[in-house]
């Protein structure tokens, strides 16, 4: 009798609790853990900070002008027109599982956009932004 008392409280503990888990990222944890390491300031990734990235135009391009305004949709290579599959894992739920396919965009990007490696700071900035786009 006190285990059917309880029950609701413990599903609505868990129904709160599986958000949290499944927004865990275990890259974004990297970076969090390598932004702490390079910035002893550092507090947290922000989407505001990744959503400025995401819009930046370096010399030429930015990340939209590949990936559209909106992570969502799909995009189109700039030079070559070869489609590509929307950023948003909310619609691409591969995005953002393998952190060496991560890391080689990461590379190619930054340096294509900004010229120079992203920091730790930025990927996740990014990452948060683009993680929160449903």
């Amino acid at each position: 009798m006190t285990t059917k008392r309880h029950t609701p409280h413990l599903l609505a503990c868990l129904a709160l609790a599986l958000p949290l888990a499944a927004a865990a990222n275990p890259i974004l944890e990297t970076y969090r853990a390598q932004a702490k390491q390079e910035n002893a300031a550092f507090k947290d990734f922000t989407v505001a900070a990744g959503q400025k990235l995401y819009g930046t135009k370096g010399a030429e391009l930015s990340c939209a002008s590949c990936h559209t305004d909106s992570p969502k949709a799909e995009g189109k290579h700039v030079k070559t027109n070869k489609l590509i599959a929307p950023m948003a894992p909310s619609v691409n739920p591969k995005r953002f599982s393998d952190a060496a396919n991560v890391e080689k965009w990461f590379k190619r990007n930054c340096n294509d956009v900004l010229g120079r490696a992203c920091t730790s700071q930025e990927k996740g900035d990014f990452m948060t932004y683009v993680l929160s786009v449903k």
